[in-house]
């Protein structure tokens, strides 16, 4: 399993080289942690064989990078939106400049956008308002979604319900509810993310049942990095910060309770995210 091109940062336990190219749809490459190697970083990735990573665009400013980002490495992409904890933001000036990224060749997503009642740093009608702003940028544009949502399954549902028919392809990123909200997004034909909260007995464990449900046509999985480090690295990770050659350790978890083998999930996933995004496959 050993990685001979990989430096040192990851102890000999975690390299880990599955036999099929990985897709990670959610990995926060922007974070001021990654600043220092991400040169590195993408390196890893790649000797993991995780060759295709989509940088998430959360605001303008971090949408801005990540299609630098996605410019500069081969195998980046980016999404551009505005996550609904700066929904309050939201204007016209915004809502022009987040459609001129829409145009850009590297953008593959509208998003990150959505509902987030846990923590109403934006209330929750200027939520509502910036993402019913961005759904109607991704009918503008065609481009697929890329969502989030936290304590809101109801109200998202509900929301996507009247627009359903006029979006295209939509991505419940880092799903982590309850079984009657997966089956509701279900019911609407969207995607399912999974990251390594899966991982995590603590609080990943309602979860675990569930994910034999999801479609493998629905399901991607995504690190979110750096964030949501796995529980179920077999070393300790120096920093405890999270990086996309970490992605196998997730796909092995979900694998287990999806009852396949890991290569199956593995090129299933890489399958779906390439048709979701419309990324070019691998001769």
């Amino acid at each position: 399993m050993a990685i001979a091109d990989a430096d040192d940062f990851l102890p000999e336990a975690l390299q880990f080289r599955p036999s099929a190219p990985l897709v990670d749809i959610g990995a926060n490459l922007t974070h001021e942690s990654f600043g220092r190697d991400l040169e590195a970083v993408i390196q890893r990735a790649r000797a993991a064989q995780v060759t295709t990573m989509i940088v998430t665009g959360t605001d303008l400013t971090h949408a801005e990078q990540a299609v630098a980002l996605a410019k500069q490495y081969p195998g980046l992409y980016a999404t551009a939106g505005v996550h609904p904890h700066d929904a309050s933001r939201w204007d016209k000036n915004l809502e022009r400049d987040m459609a001129a990224l829409h145009a850009m060749p590297e953008v593959v997503a509208v998003g990150e956008c959505g509902l987030d009642f846990n923590r109403n740093f934006s209330t929750p009608q200027e939520q509502e308002r910036a993402f019913e702003a961005q759904l109607a940028l991704a009918v503008e544009s065609g481009l697929p979604l890329f969502l989030h949502e936290r304590d809101a399954g109801q109200r998202m549902r509900e929301i996507l319900h009247v627009w359903r028919d006029d979006i295209s392809h939509a991505v419940v990123h880092c799903f982590t509810a309850d079984r009657d909200t997966l089956f509701g997004y279900l019911d609407l034909d969207l995607h399912i993310g999974l990251t390594g909260w899966i991982c995590d007995e603590r609080r990943g464990h309602h979860l675990r049942p569930l994910v034999s449900d999801i479609p493998l046509e629905l399901l991607m999985v995504e690190t979110d990095c750096p964030y949501l480090l796995p529980r179920n690295l077999p070393a300790k990770l120096k920093g405890r910060r999270h990086e996309p050659a970490l992605l196998p350790w997730i796909v092995r978890e979900i694998a287990q309770w999806q009852g396949i083998s890991e290569a199956e999930l593995g090129a299933a996933t890489t399958q779906t995210a390439q048709r979701f995004f419309r990324l070019p496959t691998e001769s």
